[in-house]
């Protein structure tokens, strides 16, 4: 006799499955929403400073060459909400690859000692008056970062604990803050801005032949990183899982580092090691659309892009006419997210 199960009336227990896999329209929703809050936060950066204008005077004045406003508008904000909106999304899509390559949620290129090394390169050409041209400053900062990255993934070895890897981080990029002192101390008077610029960050004097010299850069990376969404998402199962299915571990672990790299160097060469970005970014996009690489890459730009124009908003506005470097607004948000990401590892 067989034996039909009756349906109940409550509710259908849902399985753990099913609470993780993030609704049908996540990603779409999720990349409408970060989208339109980066056009929000950029029409703010266009229309706010001296002289504070609305949003629809901003705009005409960025379209009309006669405007009084065009200047400002056009040659100071524009260029500068632009460079910070890259740099924002190559440093959340740096943070995206580390994270994912190395199965570690608090891997970043500041935790990693890749922003500092590319911090020390940058100082020592500004101090020492090393002939460099503006187009082949990341090339130096690349160098820079890489050599640091390899020093920490040597130190760390095969292991993948979060707190170990980030105290060998922070000791890499401790060391890298400290030459950094010695180059300034080396240099004159005016060479103390560095101090704010490669230490904290900072977009403040930057223009059009400074994105112009990055740009090519993060696209490149953008590219590369995109290209390697799927194996990436794939190391991020388990390093048996993806040769299970045919994924080169270790080299797509060494080209995920490479690139990730890549866009933090970039970022660092022009704007210095802006803090906790790559490290917030990747997680704010988690929540929005759920974990894999292949969902939150589409998402981590745009929260990375937005993050880093507002910080840099609030910096110019806060204590105007006194300008705060951005790095200083990351760090502040970045740092309690960091501990409650190894507060909430540890529990669990």
């Amino acid at each position: 006799m067989i034996t039909i199960p009756k349906w109940t009336d409550g509710p259908v227990p849902r399985t753990t499955t099913a609470r993780r896999r993030p609704p049908a329209r996540a990603l779409p929703r999720a990349v409408a929403l970060t989208a339109a809050l980066l056009a929000l936060v950029g029409v703010a950066a266009l229309s706010l400073g001296e002289p504070t204008l609305g949003p629809v005077r901003a705009l005409g004045a960025l379209l009309d060459a006669g405007d009084p406003a065009h200047v400002v508008v056009a040659d100071v904000r524009l260029p500068r909400a632009l460079l910070g909106a890259g740099c924002g999304a190559a440093l959340a899509v740096s943070g995206l690859l580390l994270q994912d390559s190395l199965r570690n949620p608090v891997a970043g290129p500041e935790l990693l000692g890749v922003s500092a090394g590319a911090a020390v390169v940058m100082t020592a050409v500004v101090v020492l008056g090393l002939q460099v041209p503006l187009a082949l400053t990341p090339y130096a900062a690349l160098l820079g970062a890489l050599v640091a990255g390899a020093m920490v993934l040597l130190a760390i070895g095969a292991t993948r604990d979060p707190e170990h890897v980030l105290l060998v981080g922070a000791a890499v990029s401790a060391a890298g803050a400290g030459l950094v002192v010695a180059l300034v101390g080396l240099g004159t008077e005016g060479d103390v801005v560095l101090l704010f610029r490669y230490l904290l960050g900072s977009l403040a004097a930057r223009g059009w032949p400074h994105l112009g010299a990055v740009a090519p850069w993060i696209g490149l990376g953008l590219l590369a990183a995109a290209l390697l969404r799927s194996r990436v998402a794939t190391l991020a199962l388990g390093d048996e899982v993806a040769t299970g299915l045919g994924v080169p571990v270790v080299r797509t672990r060494v080209l995920a580092l490479v690139v990730a790299a890549l866009l933090a160097a970039a970022s660092a060469a022009v704007c210095g090691p802006v803090a906790y970005v790559a490290l917030l970014a990747p997680h704010v996009a988690r929540r929005l659309v759920g974990t894999g690489t292949r969902r939150t890459f589409w998402v981590a730009p745009l929260v990375g892009a937005a993050l880093l124009v507002a910080a840099d908003l609030v910096c110019r506005l806060v204590l105007y006419p006194v300008e705060v470097p951005v790095g200083v607004a990351t760090t502040l948000v970045g740092v309690p997210a960091l501990l409650l990401a190894l507060a909430g590892r540890r529990g669990r």
